[in-house]
């Protein structure tokens, strides 16, 4: 069962920026396609950005394209979300989960607050 990890949010102000990781445990991530996804409150979890593992393509939301970037560290066996230039409206609950079709157990997430 691969348990996934999520770290690195916190409160910034508008225009700040932050560092996500997604750590799994149990299984390396190279098998499958990875995203991003978040949930602001009162509203449906919602997808951010996208990457394959083996040919490192990648794909974003329109609302943060431009301002985040997906990668990962194989020997860390890490998934990372950049976000710059964050808005209020990126105020949600992250989360990391395969893709397109979230298929691993939800972890707890990392809450990111942008508030000046």
């Amino acid at each position: 069962q691969v348990q996934l990890v999520e770290s690195g949010g916190g409160l910034v102000q508008p225009g700040g920026s932050l560092r996500l990781s997604c750590v799994p445990s149990g299984r390396p991530l190279s098998t499958y396609r990875m995203g991003w996804f978040r949930q602001a409150p009162g509203k449906e979890r919602e997808f951010v950005a996208a990457m394959y593992w083996s040919d490192s393509s990648k794909v974003y939301a329109d609302s943060v394209k431009g301002r985040f970037t997906i990668s990962r560290d194989n020997a860390k066996n890490t998934l990372y979300l950049q976000m710059n230039n964050l808005k209020p409206d990126d105020t949600a609950v992250y989360y990391c989960n395969s893709h397109p079709a979230p298929s691993l157990a939800w972890g707890q997430g990392t809450q990111v607050t942008v508030s000046s």
